[in-house]
């Protein structure tokens, strides 16, 4: 199997438009679906809980969270969303593009400031709840950026963007000061290691022994590995990966059900079929 070039650790699936790089969306777990498989892309992210709670996790850390939480996820980090069993969280997704805010000509507010953000060369806080003093600040922001994308008023994107802005400088106000040792930032490169890796050999068959041997690890290092920092087995991250793939094939192709359980790494259509109903309550043809 060929590995994957470190350039290619991330969901390159666009969320935003070219023209203005900003979108929001309400999601619901687990109606929607029961989780978002742990990934990471180049736009910043602020995942604002509306209703309910569940657990969002950033890098190596998980966060319990409840209505009014906002949780900060910038470009390259590591992130998923998942259940609490028996609970339903509904929250909101603010996703952006940093040239949304970087002028061509590298000001000063690009260098100084939003470049060493972006990049993580600044640590901000990640997990912003209402028992914190500055949280008034910081849900304003997010309520004006709201009414701004509802109404929509003649040249919105201007005071959207000035409210970006703004967003920002809370932000590097409250640098944490928290910064990934060596080991920690081996952990979070490996991990984006394996989950390109799952994601670009899917189709195929995938052995502990396969994604042990590419990572460099014995079998049981690399289950301990993962198990500890995701929460989770791999074969169990694996079929969620593979589920979600199928599922976002049964409504956006005309593909057989054979088809999309062989493109999603299923080589047994019953095996495929039990998993599917398992994950999500229906079979795979009442899906589309």
């Amino acid at each position: 199997m060929k590995q994957p070039k470190p350039e290619q650790y991330h969901e390159k699936k666009r969320h935003t438009e070219d023209q203005f790089p900003y979108n929001t969306y309400l999601c619901t777990i687990p109606d929607d679906f029961t989780e978002v498989p742990v990934h990471w892309h180049e736009e910043a992210e602020f995942i604002v809980i509306q209703k309910g709670s569940g657990t969002v996790f950033v890098d190596l850390t998980h966060y319990h969270v409840t209505a009014g939480d906002i949780i900060i996820v910038l470009p390259g980090h590591l992130h998923a969303i998942r259940e609490i069993s028996g609970q339903k969280m509904e929250y909101e997704n603010i996703i952006f593009r940093p040239e949304l805010l970087c002028s061509d000509n590298h000001d000063v507010c690009f260098e100084k400031f939003l470049y060493p953000l972006f990049s993580g060369q600044i640590h901000t806080v990640v997990h912003i709840h209402p028992r914190l003093s500055y949280y008034p600040k910081i849900h304003d922001l997010i309520r004006t950026m709201d009414q701004l994308c509802s109404k929509k008023p003649a040249g919105y994107q201007l005071a959207l963007k000035g409210s970006l802005f703004l967003f920002m400088f809370q932000l590097l106000s409250l640098d944490d000061k928290k910064e990934l040792s060596n080991i920690q930032q081996r952990s979070l490169d490996k991990l984006k290691f394996i989950i390109t890796f799952t994601n670009e050999h899917l189709e195929e068959s995938i052995s502990i022994r396969q994604i042990a041997s590419a990572c460099y690890f014995s079998e049981s290092h690399f289950m301990k590995f993962f198990k500890t920092h995701m929460g989770i087995s791999y074969i169990h991250y694996l079929n969620d990966v593979r589920l979600a793939h199928a599922r976002n094939l049964l409504v956006s192709s005309n593909l057989s059900i054979l088809e999309i359980a062989q493109k999603s790494g299923f080589e047994n259509a019953s095996y495929f079929n039990r998993k599917f109903k398992d994950k999500y309550g229906i079979t795979p043809r009442q899906a589309r």
